[in-house]
């Protein structure tokens, strides 16, 4: 248990059995009345975000949510292998659960799992990633009616729109947020 007063970016709270993360507060204290601390909350599951206002001082339910580096290890059925790339423990993540990180992740690639009562929650994966170019159509100089892009599909399987001079085999960035493309890598 914590008060208003100890609320920070980024604490989990448990209201009414959903799990709603504080991405921002601030306290305000009118010239009448009392306090009272206004907030924005992401609800951890589903990602909905609400503005909610506590009076100072009340009682609030902490959750502990645990983030851990893993590694993911390979698909099974409708479920994502993750392991702890410390204590080499394997963990089962449901598909619904890893959402659209599944777009961008390969195996053996690096991803923080965040867990509550080992219970999975979210997979998070670095802002960007390099993937490569598996099929894309040629590109045409004069096509312009779609602005300069094509689809092309990535090594996970996923389309994504690049312009019209990329070509199968070309290692690209990718914004694992919206699934931009954000450049060529060369190595």
């Amino acid at each position: 248990m914590a008060t208003t007063n100890d609320l920070k970016n980024g604490l989990v709270l448990n209201l009414d059995g959903q799990l709603w993360a504080v991405v921002e507060f601030q306290h305000v204290k009118p010239g009448k009345g009392g306090a009272f601390v206004r907030t924005k909350l992401k609800n951890v599951l589903t990602g909905k975000v609400v503005d909610k206002t506590f009076n100072a001082g009340v009682k609030v339910d902490t959750a502990t949510v645990d983030k851990r580096d893993m590694q993911y290890l390979y698909r099974d059925g409708d479920s994502f292998v993750f392991m702890d790339k410390n204590t080499y423990d394997q963990l089962n993540v449901a598909e619904p659960t890893v959402g659209d990180a599944a777009h961008f992740l390969l195996e053996g690639q690096d991803a923080i799992v965040a867990t509550h009562e080992s219970d999975p929650l979210y997979v998070e994966l670095p802002a960007a990633v390099v993937l490569e170019i598996t099929y894309a159509e040629p590109g045409l100089q004069g096509d312009r009616s779609t602005g300069g892009t094509k689809p092309a599909t990535l090594e996970t399987g996923h389309v994504i729109q690049v312009p019209l001079f990329i070509e199968p085999g070309t290692r690209v960035k990718v914004d694992t947020r919206s699934g931009d493309y954000l450049g060529r890598v060369n190595e």
